[in-house]
């Protein structure tokens, strides 16, 4: 009933200003705070990640590692911050952020907002409380070697971390995507694992997709992904496609999440689980808002979750409702744990 409320005054509110609103209640503890929810069955692995469950927060919530405490209390198995850049940046001008109510879905255009790596890496140091969090890296928009900059916010933050997220399909800074392409993508990738190695405890590193790939280009960079010795796909981020939208938003530019994504995020997990054969993990983001949509994820190839803008509509109260709904799921299907489940529908 209060978190009702809670939402209801939210949408009331600009879509930024309430996402402000809902750092600052969080780091006030106005929010959940029982820690992560975990049974025999949800509790899994990915990438040597011991997790209490397989359900995180996506990136881009809490981009400059504000509420990561408050975050690890509310249930999630992991977090995932950022992104961050070398400096600080403001992005985009506003209005950036667009709730499409009638579809269930989100638009933003934020353009990688953050602090800047050192102001975000300090605060990642000073968390006090433990759990699985991750960093995603970003790229300066006027940066003369984007390749350069996720290696260089890696080396400051990898020590704070307990993995990173390559993140070159945010549709929001002018040609980053071009990095995905094969040849760019290779180099991109030899720099942030040459870091990586480097660090003193090595962490895995991930690889976040856009859903907008054709079928050819998405074998490629699978391909170069597993050249690269990749630790996990992350599929997907937001999308450029507008079909079927009823919202007055619809027009606006940058990338849509919620709701429309969930059936072109499934089929590109999918088809990432088929391309790479099932060898490297899969961290399935787009959509996702019930238990049935979780455990679809799951059974495609998916390790791992992540949900961000179906909060927006549900609130933090949806993480318990769906790893239960998740945990009967597995039950049912006589699944004793969760990695029983990961691609048992692949072809």
């Amino acid at each position: 009933m209060i978190e009702r409320a809670g939402l209801a005054l939210f949408h009331r509110m600009d879509p930024e200003a309430a996402h402000r609103a809902a750092l600052t209640a969080l780091r006030l503890g106005l929010a959940p705070k029982g820690g992560a929810i975990t049974s025999p069955r949800l509790e899994t692995s990915v990438a040597g990640l011991r997790l209490p469950n397989p359900l995180g927060l996506a990136a881009g919530f809490d981009k400059n590692a504000e509420a990561v405490d408050p975050l690890l209390r509310t249930g999630f198995g992991f977090v995932e911050v950022g992104a961050a850049t070398p400096r600080a940046q403001p992005g985009n001008p506003r209005p950036r952020l667009f709730r499409l109510s009638e579809d269930r879905a989100v638009i933003n255009r934020f353009g990688f907002n953050n602090d800047g790596v050192e102001v975000i890496a300090d605060r990642l140091a000073a968390r006090q409380r433990p759990g699985v969090v991750g960093l995603n890296l970003g790229a300066n928009k006027d940066s003369d070697d984007r390749a350069a900059d996720y290696a260089t916010v890696l080396r400051r933050a990898g020590p704070h971390v307990d993995f990173a997220t390559v993140n070159v399909s945010s549709p929001n800074t002018e040609k980053l995507r071009d990095l995905q392409g094969a040849e760019a993508l290779a180099r991109l990738l030899a720099g942030v694992m040459e870091v990586r190695d480097s660090l003193a405890t090595p962490i895995p590193v991930f690889l976040k997709i856009a859903p907008d790939m054709d079928a050819g280009a998405l074998a490629e960079l699978c391909a170069v992904a597993e050249e690269a010795r990749i630790d996990a796909i992350v599929a997907t981020n937001t999308t450029l496609g507008r079909e079927g939208l009823a919202s007055r938003h619809a027009g606006e530019a940058g990338g849509l999440s919620g709701a429309p994504l969930h059936d072109l995020s499934l089929r590109v997990l999918a088809d990432v689980h088929s391309f790479t054969g099932g060898r490297i993990p899969l961290i399935g983001v787009g959509g996702i808002s019930t238990g049935a949509e979780a455990y679809a994820r799951i059974r495609a190839g998916a390790s791992a979750l992540q949900l961000y803008s179906a909060l927006v509509y549900e609130g933090l109260g949806l993480v318990p409702r769906l790893l239960a709904d998740l945990d009967a799921l597995l039950a049912r299907d006589g699944f004793a744990t969760l990695a029983e489940a990961v691609g048992v529908d692949a072809v």
